[in-house]
Order: structure tokens, then C-alpha cells, then sequence
């Protein structure tokens, strides 16, 4: 099969399995963090990068497809990039950054989200389960957060990863962050 025809039918099984995940963060998803502290202040102060590492182990850039903005029940749209691998792939952190929440319910099922570089928030649905992080605790660019699961609403074994900007929590597409 023609390389160009294999990833069009790769991008097509992709969307149809992936039509049900809908994960967004709650609104508060930010925990109380210490502004004051140095590190906080530094990730203020420091602009995201354009290019941010993939955060599933063993994915390249090239088996990646946007799913930013594809319909969703009840007619929200996809806020974020899925990104499929197998059930216990560690899930990497693409920033320095604060834990600011980790939840087990809802859409997003096991997700964890970290408060990174410019004050943006990284979130990380669907986990199998966690790495050894809490609310609080700051992590590195590559530390395990987890591992690629199906929890919440699911369909099938990926990582939702959004990003949302400070200070209103706008989401962005993920996708050029990660090309």
C-alpha cells in the first residue's frame, strides 16, 4: 500500500475510534500553587516554547494526526490532540513545571495537569494510572506522569493531550506545539 494511502487510512480509523473522546479540564482545574515561589515566577516569566517534546513514549512526529477541533457529543468540539499507543506507554511531561491536578472521574477519566512555562496548563487524560507525582510537586521536560490507558469516556487506549493558555485558559491546538 502506498505510503500516502496508508496514512490517510490510518487518519480515517483514527477519527472514527476517537469520535467519543470529549476530555476537557474543569475550569478550576488549577490547585493552589505558590505564586510567590521562585519556580512559579519562573515559569510566569518564561515563554512556552514553540516546539514542545511528544508525550508518549516511543510516538514520532510522523504517526501524530490532528484531531483538534473535531466534532464531539453535543456539539463541543475537540480540544486537544489523541494520540495513540499502547495501554501502559509512559506519558511524558513536554514541560518544566507545578502539578496543579489529579482527578479519576469525569471525561478525561485518570488525568493528571501540570502548570508549565508561561502559566500554561498541560493536560494529560485517559491515564491506566499515575507516576509518583502530587498536587504540588514540580516536575521536569520528560518525567513519567502516567501511563496510556482508556479511562473516562474512551473508546480506545490514547492520550488526550490539551493546552491551555493563561490567563482565561484558552485552548490551543496542541499539534504544531508537537511537529
Amino acid at each position: 500500500m502506498p505510503s500516502r494511502l496508508k496514512h490517510s487510512c490510518s487518519a480515517i480509523l483514527t477519527l472514527s475510534l476517537l469520535t467519543a473522546c470529549a476530555s476537557t479540564p474543569p475550569k478550576n482545574a488549577t490547585a493552589r500553587i505558590d505564586s510567590q515561589s521562585k519556580f512559579y515566577q519562573e515559569l510566569a516569566s518564561t515563554p512556552l516554547p514553540s516546539h514542545l517534546p511528544i508525550p508518549v513514549k516511543g510516538i514520532s512526529a510522523d504517526q501524530l494526526t490532528d484531531t483538534w477541533g473535531n466534532a464531539r457529543s453535543h456539539g463541543r468540539s475537540h480540544e486537544g490532540i489523541d494520540i495513540l499507543s499502547k495501554r501502559g506507554t509512559p506519558v511524558y511531561s513536554t514541560t518544566d513545571g507545578i502539578v496543579s491536578r489529579i482527578s479519576s472521574y469525569g471525561a478525561g477519566g485518570n488525568a493528571i495537569t501540570v502548570v508549565g512555562y508561561a502559566l500554561s496548563q498541560h493536560y494529560y487524560a485517559h491515564l491506566e494510572s499515575f507516576g509518583k507525582y502530587r498536587i504540588g510537586d514540580t516536575v521536569k521536560v520528560g518525567d513519567t506522569l502516567g501511563y496510556v490507558g482508556s479511562t473516562g469516556n474512551a473508546t480506545t487506549t490514547h492520550l488526550h493531550y490539551g493546552i491551555y493558555l493563561s490567563p482565561n485558559r484558552t485552548a490551543v491546538n496542541p499539534y504544531p506545539y508537537l511537529r
